[in-house]
């Protein structure tokens, strides 16, 4: 069974990235949970080291319950490109270098890509709930898209102005906060999160603005690292 968060319990959004921080609060602001940021409880970045999205996500999310003693909620995303054989993937944060400067690391794509005309990109995200008792709950959701060149919006952060999901029109980088949290690779994650652990409705996606495309739909089943679902690893 999975474990579920109260209303009203305190959480632990274990991320230093303020533009996570930004749209994880704004999908936990409807449920009643009381949110803190580990970087306001003083808590380090522990180093990652898995080789997966789901891997890092759980090693954040067991650190920060571990050091705070309350459950805590982590997120690992990044940008992959298919003709980069999925790059910058798990290392989407370092392409950006130590003054996380994205428009750069978006330009190292680009320069990488070159004329190639396989354009085939998408985002995915995995979020990972521990306990203090090392028990953990591990969701992942992917968007595909494409990779476009010059970025467009403002609206985003890290690669989202260059990235266009399928059926769309509008980069990441254009999309109204709202929209995007309604339809984003975290958003399909976060709907399997509520689904479990706050007792919300089965994960369903609306279809993009402007698509005449059918809804999306949710996916299930782990069957390898970082594939769309739900994981759960017990504590010791």
């Amino acid at each position: 069974m999975p474990r579920r968060i109260a209303p009203g319990q305190k959480l632990v959004l274990a991320s230093h990235n303020p533009g996570k921080l930004r749209e994880i609060e704004a999908l936990l602001r409807p449920h009643g949970v009381d949110v803190v940021s580990a970087g306001a409880l003083g808590l380090p970045e522990p180093e990652e080291t898995a080789p997966d999205f789901a891997g890092n996500a759980r090693i954040k999310a067991l650190a920060a319950a571990t050091a705070s003693g309350l459950p805590a909620l982590s997120d690992d995303s990044g940008f992959c490109v298919a003709a980069l054989g999925g790059e910058p993937g798990v290392f989407s944060a370092r392409w950006a270098g130590p003054n996380k400067d994205f428009n750069a690391a978006m330009a190292a794509v680009n320069e990488k890509l070159g004329g190639t005309e396989d354009r085939r990109a998408w985002f995915v995200a995995a979020l990972c709930l521990a306990w203090p008792d090392g028990h953990t709950e591990t969701f992942l959701g992917r968007v595909d898209g494409s990779a476009i060149w010059p970025p467009r919006g403002g609206k985003g952060f890290g690669y989202d102005p260059m990235f266009v999901p399928s059926l769309g029109q509008q980069t990441f980088g254009e999309l109204d906060p709202e929209v995007k949290h309604a339809v984003s690779h975290r958003a399909r994650a976060f709907a399997q999160v509520l689904a479990s652990c706050f007792g919300g409705a089965a994960p369903t996606f609306a279809s993009w603005p402007g698509s005449s495309g059918p809804p999306f739909a949710a996916r299930a089943g782990i069957g390898g690292p970082d594939k769309p679902g739900h994981d759960v690893e017990a504590g010791p």
